[in-house]
């Protein structure tokens, strides 16, 4: 299809969805009863009289609706199938055509990012939750869980750590109802519409909205974080703040020894009540120079704070002993990036 097709084809498309407020809620009350006269279109909508005929013919024009000439004057209903059957073809020749045409852009792999469409903050959540290898923590509504249920089960089925915090704790089924199991490791649910939406891949790569941000407002964005220096922020607040303030609805320990973590957090909360011994190898920075290092040994010490707001470990090398913490450490020897935990040996990284 040439460049002047595809413009045509393209306003052909919006025109007929053109559908103004009034068209919107007329055709809805004439598809639920059938047929209605121009004054009970009036006395079932907010459409001011003088406004009905016109808006009705509109809508006959572009072929939703019959309008019979009649004293009164009938306004017949048409099968959605029938209406929509001629766009339906034209949408599907349409994306076919604008498919053939798309270049696939580079992704940016700026720091942070700022979007602000519903759809792009969803294909985003999408892509987080895709791109997760071992570690996966979300806060979702209960109709994202909705949304994004069979890919969270394909996470799960593959081996994934998935912490998943549901908010508002009302709509949120309960684990008598929904099996949380197959989505989470871990599902909590904490009261109130004032929770964020969050997802975290392996501790890199995150976004962050509102849940008014997929909702009806304008003032509508979400921040993408694609490094682990500043998506760290989102998991400590996510660890710390919200998740302890939620209560629990399901959880489960069915994944085998060795673990990889991204977070030491969840790393300690997982060994801290169980019977030794553990290996530890991790992947990280030198506190006081910056520079890469590797840790390898036996877990002799692990501590964490009562709200999870601090955790380290203590490692037994072959050099000496070794004080591990998560991002940001200070007080600890190494910030630790990725840890992988075993029962019989410090496991590869």
């Amino acid at each position: 299809m040439s460049s002047d097709a595809l413009r045509v084809a393209l306003e052909r498309v919006s025109d007929q969805f053109d559908f103004g407020e009034y068209e919107v809620e007329a055709y809805l009350v004439i598809l639920e009863h059938g047929q209605l006269s121009a004054s009970e279109i009036a006395e079932r909508t907010s459409i001011p009289q003088p406004r009905v005929y016109d808006t009705v013919r509109s809508l006959a024009e572009h072929g939703f609706v019959e309008v019979r000439e009649s004293r009164p004057m009938q306004v017949l209903a048409i099968p959605p199938e029938e209406s929509f059957a001629g766009i339906q073809s034209s949408l599907e020749d349409l994306v076919s055509d604008l498919e053939r045409r798309y270049t696939e852009p580079t992704r940016q792999s700026e720091a942070v990012s700022l979007i602000r469409s519903r759809p792009t903050i969803l294909r985003y959540l999408a892509d987080v939750i895709e791109s997760a290898e071992y570690e996966l923590i979300l806060s979702l509504t209960p109709d994202l869980l909705a949304e994004f249920e069979s890919q969270l089960i394909d996470r799960r089925e593959a081996g994934l750590t998935v912490e998943l915090l549901l908010s508002p704790a009302d709509g949120a089924p309960s684990s008598s109802e929904y099996d949380y199991n197959r989505v989470a490791t871990n599902a909590r649910a904490r009261r109130g519409v004032t929770t964020p939406i969050v997802a975290v891949a392996d501790g890199t790569y995150s976004i962050y909205t509102t849940q008014e941000a997929l909702g009806n407002t304008r003032d509508r964005y979400g921040v993408i974080f694609n490094r682990s220096e500043l998506g760290f922020l989102v998991t400590g607040f996510l660890s710390t703040v919200v998740w302890t303030s939620a209560t629990t609805l399901a959880t489960s320990d069915d994944l085998p020894f060795p673990r990889k973590y991204a977070t030491i957090r969840r790393c300690v909360m997982d060994i801290v009540d169980r019977e030794g011994p553990f290996y530890a190898s991790i992947a990280g920075r030198d506190v006081k120079t910056g520079e890469p290092r590797e840790v390898n040994g036996t877990v002799i010490d692990v501590a964490v704070g009562t709200n999870r707001e601090t955790a380290a470990m203590t490692i037994e090398t072959e050099d000496g002993i070794v004080d591990v913490g998560g991002q940001v450490a200070a007080l600890e020897d190494v910030e630790a990036h990725v840890i992988r935990i075993g029962r019989d040996g410090p496991p590869g990284l």
